[in-house]
């Protein structure tokens, strides 16, 4: 239930907003415009042209330069593939603008537990894509400079740090750092397709040179399942596509039409890119080596071994490693919706002051930072977990959006159908040819993870299920009514704290019953006798409770005397209100006994007391300043000032 107050007045008053602009909402300087969305949410698809062409000139190689011919008709077969993709996605952004992507749509027109197939296979993508693209920027820079290689996670590690701070700031925060490397990126490989092509022969061969050849010797032996599988591998190059659809709710107001541009700016940018590539392939006949990325030879070939070389290659680096941004920018959304859906806990649906979902960023950091420790920063160890979980969920979305057309029966509604059941069946083709050549490699891991984290899900739904059922969520309840109150005051000594925490205490009760514990032992007995003594002059009216316990231990004999309360008078509001300093310093905190934080924990664990932390503020100059508003349970410390 939400408690809305409104009052006036200095204390009580809600402060002036500041109003938005006409034609304008209300915290759309902290989202996305169709640019920023390119370096915020597409680093990743840009990135998979330097291994997307490479993956498929790797699997051809096999075939001998027989095979390397049909780099390109298997690129193509590719870019339509991502044409039909960018067609999709477009229409799953105007039918579903509240993001979501795979998860929406499957969740809609699937089912409820197919939606949550969609959405495990785009966690594990997305926390794959971090570890992967930090892992390959970080090698692409340990090849430049070889002495780097030992300190391979150091520098993982690192760069993971820089990407979360930047994400923390927001997502728009981290597009204005990005835009810049996504645009010298781009600048660089179109560079090169436009010089290549106005080159009959390679500018220089140096990089290659020395490095041991990859090529088969199986020359003429390009077989269908060799096509297929140099297919599925180049399909790697569509993870991210998704990115966006994901990630409506962070675009700029409108934001499913800056949404839908961004996709097709992307689409037209990353078909352009990678069509072009795989042209130079065939026109300089380049064959893999040992050692050296193909898109290092390519731009070799096109520019020179010169500066502008030495361009391509830092800025693919840069782009590698800041790649993982796609993911931050995507999985926090989607967490957002299935804490939602009551399938994450509700902490990852809260935003912070700048639109971002900063307990998403965080949780996606930490797995991420696992994941690179597991493999110690290298790449090969994560590459055969990758792309699985995106082809999962692009044929979800694709046979989702086939029923969705079906439902709707718009205009065109038949061709729309088509061609999302023919990216259905090509994407479910290549999910399943990946995930067989790759099992043994480690795909089998997220064979298993998928069906886990589905579980894991439905537990967290089962859970918050229980949780309304038994508050009696969405129920009117009876009407409220008044029980008579008491007030336990654990107190140790006399000072202000004390009277404050009665005169708050006397202020909320009927009744108010200060308790002090009493240890055996002569000096607890001596100031056990003081207190009392003190008490006894002070006579504040409030009865003083000695609770004699033989262990060391507050926590247990309050809660027992609470518990001993609600067995004699069943019908009595029991409040324990636990008064404590809040230090000047932040630093003051380390002088305290915590003793508070043990009686609250052991007051909740065993009874059904209302607790009541009373902050005792200390002002700046010195003087206490007290608090006399009860606060919410929270981590303080004992009932004595930071030095007692």
């Amino acid at each position: 239930m939400t408690v809305r107050s409104t009052s006036s007045g200095p204390a009580g008053g809600t402060a002036a907003t500041p109003r938005a602009a006409p034609g304008t909402v209300p915290g759309d300087r902290h989202r996305l415009t169709a640019t920023q969305g390119l370096a915020a949410l597409s680093l990743d698809a840009m990135a998979s042209v330097a291994y997307g062409p490479e993956a498929i000139v790797l699997v051809l190689a096999a075939a001998g330069a027989a095979g390397l011919g049909y780099t390109l008709p298997v690129t193509l077969a590719i870019a339509g593939l991502l044409t039909v993709l960018v067609a999709s996605y477009r229409q799953v952004i105007a039918a579903f603008p509240n993001g979501g992507g795979s998860y929406a749509v499957a969740k809609a027109r699937l089912g409820r537990r197919t939606g949550l197939v969609a959405a495990a296979s785009l966690v594990l993508d997305y926390v794959l894509n971090v570890a992967v693209s930090v892992t390959a920027g970080v090698a692409a820079l340990t090849s430049a400079f070889p002495g780097l290689h030992d300190d391979r996670l150091p520098l993982c590690l690192g760069v993971l740090v820089l990407v979360t701070a930047v994400n923390l700031r927001g997502i728009v925060d981290s597009a204005r750092a990005f835009i810049v490397p996504t645009a010298v990126f781009v600048g660089s490989i179109l560079t090169v397709i436009a010089v290549g092509l106005f080159r009959s022969a390679p500018a220089s061969t140096e990089a290659a040179a020395g490095h041991a050849s990859a090529l088969g010797d199986s020359a003429g032996t390009v077989g269908a399942l060799l096509l297929l599988k140099a297919f599925a591998s180049g399909c790697s190059a569509l993870t991210g596509v998704e990115a966006v659809a994901n990630a409506v709710p962070s675009f700029r107001a409108p934001a499913a039409r800056r949404a839908q541009r961004t996709e097709v700016a992307l689409g037209v940018l990353l078909g352009v890119m990678l069509i072009g590539l795989s042209v130079l392939i065939g026109r300089f006949q380049l064959q893999p080596v040992e050692g050296v990325t193909v898109l290092a030879q390519l731009a070799d070939a096109s520019l020179g071994h010169n500066w502008g070389f030495y361009v391509v290659q830092f800025a693919t680096v840069v782009l590698l490693a800041l790649a993982a941004n796609t993911s931050f920018g995507g999985l926090p959304v989607l967490m957002s919706l299935l804490a939602r859906d009551n399938y994450l806990p509700h902490v990852f649906r809260l935003k912070a002051d700048r639109e971002v979902h900063r307990h998403g960023v965080i949780a996606l950091a930490a797995v991420a930072a696992l994941l690179l420790a597991f493999s110690g920063g290298d790449t090969n160890t994560l590459v055969p977990l990758f792309a699985i979980g995106v082809f999962v969920g692009f044929t979800v979305c694709q046979a989702g959006m086939v029923i969705h057309w079906r439902a709707e029966r718009s205009a065109g509604w038949r061709r729309k159908a088509v061609l999302n059941g023919m990216g259905s069946v090509l994407t479910g083709v290549s999910a399943v040819v990946v995930t067989v050549t790759k099992f043994t490699e480690g795909a089998w891991l997220v064979v298993i993870a998928l069906p886990v984290l589905v579980l894991l899900f439905e537990r967290v739904h089962q859970a918050y299920g229980d949780l309304d059922e038994r508050i009696g969520l969405g129920r009117v309840p009876e009407a409220p009514h008044r029980d008579r109150s008491l007030v336990i005051v654990p107190v140790s000594h006399l000072s202000r704290l004390t009277r404050e925490a009665v005169n708050a205490a006397v202020s909320l009760g009927d009744e108010v019953r200060a308790v002090t514990v009493s240890h055996p032992g002569a000096e607890d007995r001596e100031e056990t006798s003081a207190l009392r003594r003190d008490w006894e002059l002070w006579n504040p009216g409030v009865d003083l409770v000695e609770l004699h316990s033989e262990h060391r231990t507050i926590g247990r004999p309050v809660s027992e005397y609470v518990r001993r309360v609600h067995r004699y008078h069943p019908n009595t509001r029991v409040t324990v209100l636990i008064p404590e300093v809040e230090p000047e310093r932040l630093w003051q905190r380390l002088l305290q006994n915590q003793r508070g934080a043990v009686l609250a924990h052991a007051v909740r664990r065993d009874t059904g007391a209302v607790i009541c932390r009373l902050r005792f503020r200390l002002a700046d100059t010195g003087t206490p300043r007290p608090s006399r508003t009860p606060r919410a349970p929270r981590t303080g410390g004992g009932d004595r000032t930071p030095g007692g």
